[in-house]
């Protein structure tokens, strides 16, 4: 099958299109035929190792310290089921699918193995693959953070980073929920945030965005809200949920929760699939909306890569039509 792969760390143009052997099936695996994935700022970690301050050690133990440990990036999947393992009871061959991979990667390629008790369920009846796929990576995280909170009509939400793949997700929870919700980023992606739901926009150019108001929950995916910073803006009993955090936030942020009476975390907890459903009923519902900056095919990889590099990116960056056309020319088999 064709893949994205990659055997150093470094610049986009270490990742090319390869040949490499089509995974099979364990007992409990699902293999989906991969119509459409991501290129994430997780993947763009995982491929530059440009990770936050302090967390080179950790980033290593899972992507690898002198060369990768996933060869095949890719965090997100939506296709088809080409085949099941022997005890897999909730998939069959025919079923449209979007998952979660995680840290296990391998969703740019062709065909990409899940079990079938991860992060995996029903694609929306109403979505494009390439629509679908925009759910997983940034849904799926602003669902599992916002897990940690109670949301409900008349609560105050701030999303730093509200234009990305996690905050254009965190602003439509949110907004769903029936908070009033305030978004962090630039000028010119204020129109999307507002379209999204947001009650309010701030741009990070001319306003500081912790300077007047207060928050019972506010969403860093930037990573330039540390607690030092925004606790003040935090109300008593609220919750700073940071989707990036360097090595000293995400040590400090129990002492900060014990000590401030507010939520402070960094974790994501496990990528779960009744998580991926409520998007999914949510999306069917109209209620949800797929923001997809630009579409790459798959032999445009690298230039992918550079795009997300530029950290400008509005929503989702989609690898489109993986499933479509088999070994093009350039194609190198793996090595």
């Amino acid at each position: 099958m064709r893949a994205a792969v990659y055997r150093r760390f470094g610049a986009p143009e270490v990742v090319r299109v390869a040949e490499v052997p089509r995974p099979s099936p364990g007992r409990d695996d699902v293999l989906v035929r991969v119509h459409a994935s991501t290129v994430s700022a997780a993947d763009h970690r995982a491929r530059s190792r440009n990770v936050p301050r302090g967390l080179w050690l950790p980033a290593a133990l899972g992507i690898g310290a002198f060369r990768p440990r996933h060869r095949v990036l890719g965090m997100d999947v939506a296709g088809v089921v080409e085949a099941v393992g022997d005890a897999v009871t909730r998939f069959q061959p025919g079923d449209e699918v979007i998952a979660m991979l995680g840290g296990r990667f391998g969703g740019h390629a062709e065909y990409a193995r899940v079990p079938q008790d991860g992060a995996i369920t029903a694609k929306p009846r109403n979505m494009t693959f390439d629509e679908a796929v925009t759910l997983v990576f940034g849904g799926i995280t602003a669902r599992a953070f916002l897990n940690r909170v109670a949301l409900g009509p008349g609560a105050t939400v701030l999303v730093n980073g509200a234009s990305g793949a996690v905050g254009t997700a965190a602003v439509q929870l949110a907004k769903d929920a029936g908070a009033h919700v305030t978004g962090v980023c630039s000028a010119a992606n204020a129109h999307l945030v507002t379209s999204l739901g947001a009650d309010r926009v701030i741009d990070y150019a001319t306003e500081e965005f912790t300077a007047e108001a207060t928050y019972d929950v506010v969403l860093d995916c930037v990573g330039n809200a540390p607690f030092e910073r925004v606790g003040a803006a935090v109300r008593p009993g609220g919750a700073l949920l940071l989707v990036v955090a360097d090595l000293r936030g995400v040590l400090l942020a129990p002492w900060r929760s014990r000590r401030s009476g507010k939520l402070v975390t960094a974790d994501v907890g496990r990528y779960r699939a009744e998580d991926l459903a409520q998007l999914v009923a949510l999306a069917e519902s109209g209620r949800y909306r797929a923001v997809i900056d630009r579409s790459f095919d798959l032999t445009e990889i690298a230039a992918a890569h550079s795009y997300v590099d530029t950290g400008r990116k509005r929503g989702s960056v989609v690898l489109s039509g993986l499933a479509d056309r088999r070994s093009p020319a350039g194609a190198e088999p793996a090595r």
